[in-house]
């Protein structure tokens, strides 16, 4: 409205929100914080972060990142953060001192902030490694050849077996890549052990319908838990043996190549 200007800065030509500009609003705001310390859970074996009373991002590096900073940041709800520039200042066995640079917008004027931020990291085992390092599972994946006669020779069933499981382990989401605990080498093939069922059986699964297995299930009682059975569960898989290349007569071979 006419004769309407910021109370701050005495302009006229600019969008006012309570009698204030943007440009003195943002000068007038903290556009960024961060708690004066923060902690940071990682697992040393798998990378994965405790956030709350859940794990999450495993497989990511074992050290501090952006991707941890970014979350402890304090942001106001109408300013966007672009980007973070971090550097360190210092840093001793656990904890680091940083400061970050960060390009914001606060009612569309863009700004340059600057954070503080004191970070500890404590490395704690997840319970996925947990399970895993004490050889902990609750479904195992054999992984077998066929039945066909005559029997196929070790060393080729395994050869076989290997790349099947590679390529598997290529068609199965990451999740149920990391239920995989151990694996063990066997003279009929392969046994796989997973910490978690369902992975296991959605592993078998995409055996059965993309390389063409036949699955069988068993489960076997392990004990009970809050009055409840618990059992392990094992699947069985077998790859057929590819068929060898039918044969060409020698006549039908003459004819074929004339």
């Amino acid at each position: 409205m006419d004769g309407e200007f910021c109370v701050v800065c005495g302009a006229t030509d600019r969008p006012l929100t309570d009698g204030v500009c943007a440009e003195c609003a943002a000068d007038r705001t903290r556009l960024l914080s961060a708690p004066e310390h923060a902690v940071v859970v990682i697992c040393p074996h798998c990378g994965a972060r405790k956030v709350g009373a859940e794990w999450e991002r495993s497989g990511a590096s074992p050290l501090l990142t952006a991707e941890d900073l970014a979350p402890i940041l304090r942001v106001p709800p109408e300013v966007g953060v672009r980007r973070v520039r971090w550097e360190e200042t210092s840093a001793t066995g656990t904890v680091r001192e940083l400061v970050g640079v960060a390009d914001v917008t606060f009612r569309g004027v863009e700004r340059e902030a600057e954070v503080r931020l004191s970070v500890r990291t404590e490395h704690q085992t997840c319970p996925e490694c947990s399970r895993k390092s004490g050889r902990y599972y609750t479904a195992v994946l054999q992984l077998r050849g066929g039945l066909e006669k005559p029997a196929e020779k070790s060393a080729a069933l395994h050869a076989r077996l290997d790349r099947t499981w590679s390529d598997l382990l290529g068609e199965s989401r990451p999740d149920w890549r990391q239920a995989v605990s151990w694996v063990e080498e066997l003279p009929e093939g392969y046994d796989v052990f997973f910490t978690q069922t369902l992975a296991a059986r959605a592993v078998a699964k995409v055996a059965k319908q993309k390389f063409g297995a036949r699955l069988k299930e068993s489960a076997t009682l392990f004990g009970r838990k809050d009055g409840q059975d618990i059992y392990r569960v094992t699947l069985c898989l077998r790859f057929p043996r590819p068929a060898a290349p039918s044969a060409v007569p020698e006549r039908s071979r003459r004819v074929l190549e004339q």
